[in-house]
């Protein structure tokens, strides 16, 4: 499985969890694995899949310790986000483009295995798919004044 791919699920669960008290978290990065496959159709009215969590063991349990990391980080990335980004504090962020700002600020921040320039790259394709029209400039922008 890609690195995107996998970012991409790590960011699904990061987005899921963040709908449950602190105490659910873990048992939600569970849930995760254990939601059927789904399909959908997509705006060109194609079927794609939606979900799909299958993938070898070793995936699965790097996807949780990266979201388990990211998860305890949650304060300290909130903090950096809210010193940069004007008018727009964490709290009236859209879920989808905090979660995807705390993924890339944690990967800057903590994953020696991948660069900054493609931390920012990937969370702005993520915004392209999973955040409004303006979420691509609006990440793009934030993680700028954070590097």
């Amino acid at each position: 499985m890609t690195r995107s791919k996998l970012r991409e699920h790590c960011f699904k669960m990061l987005f899921c969890t963040d709908f449950h008290p602190a105490e659910e978290k873990s048992e939600q990065l569970i849930q995760y694995f254990e939601e059927p496959k789904e399909d959908d159709l997509n705006t060109e009215g194609v079927e794609e899949i939606v979900h799909d969590v299958d993938m070898s063991e070793e995936n699965s349990a790097y996807l949780k310790e990266k979201a388990e990391a990211v998860i305890l980080k949650i304060p300290e990335l909130d903090l950096k986000i809210n010193e940069v980004a004007e008018g727009w504090k964490t709290k009236r962020m859209g879920k989808a483009e905090l979660t995807i700002l705390r993924l890339a600020l944690y990967e800057i921040l903590y994953d020696e295995d991948v660069p900054e320039k493609v931390a920012i790259n990937e969370a702005v394709e993520l915004a392209k798919k999973y955040g409004g029209n303006e979420a691509p400039a609006f990440i793009n922008g934030v993680l700028a004044k954070l590097v």
